[in-house]
């Protein structure tokens, strides 16, 4: 009856004591804060920040190194028209939205809405506009929504084509390839709990300078 009990205490040495020690380290090492960052998915916020949001005024090529940083992390940015003083605007591609299985992508905020883009083909992008102000700037943060349309009745004309809302041509095959056919995709509204995360996220990034010089004085 001890080999059961030997067996599980050596498991215990040799596989969670290594990974304890390893979540440890990654904590304590500098550096390593961004990194855990991006391997959790982030939460809906606890409170709502008024979007379009005001920042104080700062130098356009800061401000918006700080928009391009923070959107990347979340989407691959499609178009962009960098800040020149007055205006700024970029906008990503469309992306999958990320299943319970994939943590370490953050375009779905933690809750319903990842839950949601694992039972459902979900896609989703940003669009970022950054208006200057007589007393700095205004950034809004949108996030678009959408659902895939799968149609199930296509089949019944066998070997015809079809153009998706998107453009992408389709072909009724499923009956050999076992997947829907889709249509186009049709539109959810805005997520705003990710608007929320990535506006929060600007604003921290562009008033974290003041903050420390608060604490230096």
């Amino acid at each position: 009856m001890r080999e059961p009990l030997n067996n599980l205490n050596h498991l215990h040495r040799t596989v969670f004591v290594p990974l304890a020690l390893c979540a440890a380290i990654l904590l304590a090492v500098p550096g390593c804060g961004r990194l855990m960052h991006q391997l959790i998915p982030p939460s809906p916020p606890t409170s709502l920040t008024v979007n379009p949001a005001m920042l104080p005024a700062v130098k356009p090529d800061f401000l918006w190194l700080q928009v391009v940083d923070t959107v990347d992390d979340y989407f691959r940015i499609k178009t962009e028209q960098p800040l020149n003083g007055i205006d700024g605007s970029l906008e990503t591609t469309y992306r999958v939205g990320a299943s319970l299985l994939e943590p370490w992508n953050r375009d779905s905020t933690r809750g319903f809405e990842r839950l949601q883009s694992t039972l459902q083909s979900i896609r989703r992008k940003a669009i970022v506009n950054v208006h200057a102000q007589q007393s700095g700037y205004s950034i809004e943060v949108v996030v678009l929504k959408e659902i895939e349309d799968v149609d199930h009745s296509q089949g019944a004309s066998e070997g015809s084509l079809s153009l998706r809302h998107d453009g992408t041509v389709t072909r009724s095959d499923e009956i050999f390839t076992g997947e829907p056919i889709t249509l186009g995709w049709i539109p959810l509204g805005r997520d705003t709990s990710l608007e929320q995360v990535i506006l929060n996220e600007i604003l921290d990034h562009v008033l974290e300078p003041d903050r420390k010089k608060l604490l230096h004085h």
